[in-house]
């Protein structure tokens, strides 16, 4: 005979067994499809977020130019000191992952990004990049968000994206309708049946049963419950069977990316992982603390890159890093520097266009003592919305942007 709802609330609810992820009921894996997408073709996001206004002019150095050194006495980079990218600009030093992934053809440099009119507030920046949308304008949900919303509004599957990490979730991630989970580990990931053989069997037998014909609650459990079993499964089989040689840096940043590089081989159809590594307001002694920030986001991303690649993704996951603004040229006297406004995206990954992509700001031709944009950062988002998740930009955008060429293919 096959078991009722009744069996199966009695037997789960007469035992100590629970299902979660962590002390949260397993809504998004309950959300899932039974049948499970064929991934191997479909595109990847990760987004790394640079919180804080990275010093792109101490990260993309131009090393060669009087004006540079001369505003910066204290702080700037040598040419001895370098990675160099070519006869004017190099790398900083501690940021050796970019280095070898520019070095691999796996790395594009978006230069001089912003956009008109900055914002130096970090709150307000940040809103400006998460939502497309000045203050004043309705900001109900983020560039993400209306993505997820157009493509992947119809209810089934995996999560369409996951944040992974303990801070709260970024307003990028905002939709009206997809709800994105976020996880700070695979550990609370998982489904967890309390080791009851007779919960496990029975659970098994209701989704494994004849499905009733009016749809309802039994046959809404029989569905739930299969397809957050699958989803639980492969992040299962993520955990005990994950083989690397790369060996990733011990910075949490690279377990979280080390965690998503696990999650795309599990066979998750999620499009868009979100990350952000924090730190990167430099008001005063700026030298040691950007070079260890520089360390764990280059060295991180490195090892993902090549990670994803030995397991044969490498072709169809992206990694995108932006912060809110760059910093000010001319350090201050605290041997730090101020918010300032334009500064380079970073973009890794086998697909991209390698390089340095538009020209570096002018040192002299200043706005209030900051860089210039040239490149407004919408026309990057643009381009991995068009070019990489094959989705077009214009109403996620909330406006038409050319995009810039960051990818081949």
């Amino acid at each position: 005979m096959s078991p009722t709802r009744r069996d199966f609330l009695k037997t789960a609810l007469g035992s100590t067994a629970v299902l979660s992820i962590g002390a949260s009921a397993p809504r998004f894996l309950l959300d899932a499809a039974a049948a499970e997408a064929d991934t191997k073709k479909e595109t990847v996001l990760v987004v790394v977020q640079l919180s804080g206004g990275n010093d792109g002019l101490n990260t993309v150095i131009p090393f060669q130019d009087e004006d540079y050194r001369k505003h910066r006495p204290t702080l700037a980079i040598s040419a001895d000191e370098v990675l160099k990218i070519n006869d004017s600009f190099g790398f900083h030093p501690s940021a050796r992952g970019l280095a070898d992934l520019l070095e691999d053809n796996k790395l594009a440099i978006a230069q001089g990004v912003g956009y008109a009119n900055p914002n130096r507030s970090h709150f307000e920046s940040m809103d400006i990049w998460y939502t497309c949308q000045r203050k004043g304008k309705p900001r109900p949900d983020g560039w993400i968000g209306r993505y997820l919303d157009a493509a992947h509004k119809r209810a089934g599957g995996d999560a369409p994206a996951i944040h992974l990490g303990r801070g709260k979730q970024p307003l990028a991630l905002a939709a009206q309708d997809v709800r994105t989970p976020s996880i700070s580990s695979l550990d609370r990931f998982r489904l967890d049946d309390g080791g009851n053989e007779k919960l496990r069997a029975t659970i098994g037998e209701l989704t494994s049963s004849k499905r009733t014909k009016g749809g309802g609650l039994l046959d809404f459990i029989q569905t739930s419950t299969s397809s957050a079993l699958a989803a639980s499964r492969r992040v299962e089989e993520a955990l005990k069977g994950y083989d690397t040689p790369v060996e990733y840096p011990d910075t949490q940043l690279a377990k979280e990316m080390k965690t998503v590089a696990q999650l795309i081989d599990a066979g998750l159809s999620t499009r868009v992982y979100y990350l952000a590594i924090d730190g990167f307001d430099t008001h005063s002694q700026q030298a040691a603390a950007h070079a260890g920030l520089l360390n764990q986001f280059s060295g991180a991303v490195s090892a993902f890159v090549k990670d994803v690649a030995h397991h044969g993704h490498g072709d169809r996951v992206l990694v995108m890093s932006f912060s809110e603004f760059g910093r000010r040229v001319k350090e201050n006297a605290s041997e730090g520097t101020d918010h300032g406004a334009a500064a380079p995206m970073f973009l890794a990954g086998v697909k991209v266009k390698p390089g340095l992509i538009g020209k570096h700001p002018s040192m002299t031709d200043l706005v209030d003592g900051d860089l210039k944009h040239h490149t407004d950062f919408r026309q990057v988002y643009a381009a991995v919305l068009e070019k990489w998740l094959g989705w077009s930009s214009g109403k996620v955008l909330v406006g038409e942007y050319q995009p810039i060429e960051i990818v081949n293919g």
